[in-house]
């Protein structure tokens, strides 16, 4: 389901990778930040806003191994941030869709205000449609399910596409083999 995952979610313009663990995944990121141009000024930081993926990472000595990544996600951080990093909880094959449970406002400011948003998930949690979702998620334990399809695109504007008028101008979405979520 991966690859069919992965040509949906390429065709909306989202950028797709896959690595087998945790340590390629956090090196991968490591370079991406760096070469995105993230540091300690105001419109270059990146956000991570707290999720299960973080457990047993030293945030501290990453902050120092990547200057202008904060942990602690502010509405003020985000609106400054260049990149903003959350967990999503499912990914759907047949769309090429993210699905998280954004109940915690932290997660919705890290993802929709920085320029690119990237969203890590494990590739365990692929599914087929919205009806297996449907099976795995609640509305009623879940008060905010965001749906997530490709960067912030609106063609409302003299029917003109514009990317990124109301959210991310990227989507930059890592799976990693080794990582249940």
């Amino acid at each position: 389901m991966f690859d069919q995952f992965k040509a949906r979610a390429e065709a909306v313009g989202a950028e797709v990778h896959r690595f087998k663990s945790k340590d390629e995944l956090l090196d991968f990121l490591k370079s991406f930040l760096a070469k995105e141009g993230v540091s300690d000024k105001e419109n270059s930081y990146a956000l991570w806003a707290d999720s299960p993926l973080l457990k047993g990472i030293d945030k501290w000595k990453l902050s120092a191994e990547i200057p202008g990544l904060k942990f602690s996600v502010t509405r003020e951080l985000a609106a400054s941030s260049l990149v903003g990093i959350t967990e999503m909880n499912y990914a759907l094959a047949d769309t090429g869709s993210l699905v998280a449970d954004q109940t915690p406002v932290e997660d919705r400011l890290a993802s929709t205000l920085p320029v690119i948003h990237v969203a890590i998930i494990g590739t365990n949690k692929i599914l087929a449609d919205k009806v297996s979702l449907l099976k795995n998620i609640s509305p009623v334990k879940s008060p905010f399910i965001a749906f997530i399809t490709g960067p912030s695109r609106t063609a409302d504007i003299e029917r003109v596409l514009t990317i990124g008028v109301h959210g991310p101008k990227r989507l930059v979405i890592l799976f990693v083999d080794e990582y249940e979520g």
